[in-house]
């Protein structure tokens, strides 16, 4: 089973999110409502795979993307920033960060589907 996190303020984009994702097969998710609550999901067990807003009210997603990229035992993490800042800035400051990949809300959830397999597909033919 693989676990993914699912991190956004708005509950209903997570639902979102974990029901788009429930087509792919053997997914277990876990969800956080703050940046804050991300990085204490992923200080007590690694993750497969983050999907990860970028606005959010205490610790942003740049800033959970530096987090993960700090630690050594989950720099191999794929992360997917899904937001509503589809500028290119927004897009060079997060990928610079370590983000895998960046998806703009709104998306299909055949969008979402896709980066994700391809992040779980990558991330599983790099040993994790």
């Amino acid at each position: 089973m693989r676990t993914v996190l699912v991190v956004d303020d708005s509950k209903v984009m997570r639902e979102m999110v974990v029901a788009c994702l429930r087509a792919e097969p053997g997914l277990a998710f876990t969800q956080a409502a703050s940046g804050l609550e991300a990085i204490e999901q992923l200080s007590l067990q690694p993750f497969d795979l983050v999907v990860l807003d970028l606005n959010m009210p205490d610790i942003g997603g740049v800033e959970v993307v530096e987090f993960v990229r700090s630690q050594e035992r989950l720099a191999g993490v794929p992360i997917l920033v899904v937001t509503t800042r589809g500028d290119e800035a927004s897009r060079n400051r997060v990928l610079e960060a370590g983000a895998s990949s960046f998806l703009t809300k709104p998306f299909t959830p055949e969008a979402i589907l896709a980066e994700a397999r391809s992040l779980l597909g990558s991330s599983a033919a790099a040993g994790r």
